[in-house]
């Protein structure tokens, strides 16, 4: 999975991320840890010179050695999803129907006698 690139052999030290920088040196930064802060400025700690190839990603491995592996891209392949052809709907105008205005007359209510009716009262007895 991973090619040896060139040995070196260095011994790492905790608390330090080992990498491989843009000049193909092998350098060290401080981690940061929790609320103590910012990491540490990168300083060489041995000059290799590997010269870097597009497509590998270069690391330094358990030996001390800087190592390269292929990186993987594009992840897994998915499916295309099927999609149905939906049946063109013809379009077709609307035929439009003006609405006829009826002209009402105007009508007069008859007005109505409200009869009176009277209320016969109850004599009282003694």
């Amino acid at each position: 999975m991973a090619e040896k690139v060139a040995k070196v052999g260095i011994k790492k030290d905790g608390g330090y991320l080992y990498f491989v920088d843009k000049n193909g040196d092998i350098s060290r930064a401080k981690m940061a840890r929790g609320k103590k802060g910012k990491g540490g400025k990168p300083q060489k700690v041995a000059k290799v010179g590997v010269k870097k190839v597009a497509g590998f990603l270069y690391f330094v491995d358990k030996s001390g050695d800087v190592s390269r592996a292929k990186m993987a891209r594009g992840g897994k392949k998915r499916k295309k999803k099927v999609t149905k052809k939906k049946a063109v709907k013809k379009k077709t105008k609307k035929k439009v129907t003006k609405k006829k205005t009826v002209k009402r007359k105007a009508v007069k209510k008859k007005v109505t006698k409200k009869k009176t009716v009277k209320k016969k009262t109850a004599k009282k007895r003694r």
